[in-house]
């Protein structure tokens, strides 16, 4: 199964809220309630571009995945530190889309001048365990019974890395929307939809 990864655009607002919609309904590995709509996901995929990577990945025209990165925290001493996160439709999981997309986007965070990256994981959760290790990151803490779904309360455990030097004093991360020759920064990225 060879998938095609490219930026995302507001238009895959939909196809991202289907593939999200089952981990809100149907798991803890989010914590939101309520399924966000496309028109919702339209806004976050607004909101991040300008800032962030989101990558979508497609199978044969169809969108099976997607990962994206935002701000770790609000405070200006965490600029240089981004979370990143990967959603896979369910017969699209267990066949490299998500370390694909994972290694693309880590590839456009460091070239962007990120220093650290996060992922927060509800336990349990081994396969999401197991691609971040893979990916290199590793676990700096739990946060136990932190967040309270479906009648119990849950740990989120939180992985990191660090993916450029520690220089001081860092030059600002650059906003994604400014990188140039993405081409060349990510071979085959792709830049709109297959369709």
């Amino acid at each position: 199964m060879t998938a095609r990864i490219r930026i995302a655009v507001e238009d895959d607002a939909p196809c991202v809220a289907a593939i999200y919609a089952p981990y809100v309904l149907n798991s803890v590995i989010s914590f939101e309630s309520v399924p966000p709509d496309a028109a919702e996901f339209r806004a976050r995929i607004a909101a991040c571009l300008p800032d962030y990577p989101w990558l979508i990945a497609e199978v044969e025209g169809q969108v099976a995945g997607y990962a994206y990165a935002g701000p770790h925290s609000a405070r200006a001493a965490y600029d240089w530190s981004a979370n990143i996160s990967v959603y896979l439709a369910p017969d699209h999981q267990r066949c490299g889309i998500g370390r694909r997309l994972y290694d693309m986007l880590v590839t456009l965070l460091r070239h962007q001048g990120y220093h650290s990256l996060f992922a927060g994981i509800t336990l349990p959760n081994p396969a999401s365990v197991a691609i971040h290790t893979a990916l290199g990151m590793k676990d700096v803490g739990i946060y136990k019974e932190v967040g309270f779904k479906f009648g119990a309360w849950h740990d989120v455990m939180w992985m990191g890395m660090a993916i450029s030097p520690a220089t001081a004093p860092p030059a600002q991360p650059t906003p994604f929307a400014a990188l140039q020759n993405l081409a060349q920064i990510v071979p085959g990225l792709g830049a709109g939809p297959d369709r």
